[in-house]
């Protein structure tokens, strides 16, 4: 939950002036539990969901969904089980990871990857798009691996654009 794209991403959201939560997962850092096989880490975000629509003020409020690499991959999986979402976002989602038939719901899908990731190659994030039809967009940010090292603004500035083209 510390690292640079999970900074990044929560800049651009600041930016646009939404509450956040971030989380571990069960097991990791200081959090209880032990590893989920990716099924339980989705409960564990439906219930972040969860938790964050039942404070005070939020009850009406937009709900995102976002997640980078692993945690793409357990929001994909969360997504149908979190309610009514404005928005999933995906960074650098593990595509190998994904149920190919699944299709998440939400009103916006945004898929952010890098043009060097072996992860969550162009191609595949483009394929991905594709197949979530017009609710989906993506964009692939030049020269950055999965790690986004040194294009950490540019990730930012990506998931600010495609949120106020998305009208958030």
């Amino acid at each position: 939950m510390y690292n640079n794209v999970v900074d990044a991403a929560l800049e651009a959201f600041w930016a646009k002036g939404f509450a956040t939560l971030r989380f571990n997962f069960r097991g990791v850092g200081e959090s209880e539990g032990s590893y989920g096989g990716g099924q339980g880490e989705a409960q564990d975000a439906v219930a972040a969901v969860s938790y964050l629509r039942g404070q005070p003020g939020m009850q009406a409020a937009p709900i995102i969904l976002a997640g980078y690499s692993f945690g793409a991959a357990a929001a994909w999986r969360a997504a149908p089980q979190a309610g009514a979402l404005e928005a999933l976002v995906l960074i650098a989602a593990p595509l190998q990871m994904m149920r190919a038939g699944a299709v998440a719901p939400a009103r916006n899908i945004v898929l952010i990857g890098g043009s060097q990731d072996t992860f969550c190659s162009a191609a595949g994030l483009k394929d991905l798009c594709a197949r979530l039809g017009k609710t989906a967009a993506f964009r692939v940010i030049d020269g950055a691996d999965h790690f986004f090292g040194g294009y950490e603004e540019d990730v930012t500035a990506a998931l600010g654009e495609m949120l106020t083209a998305a009208g958030l």
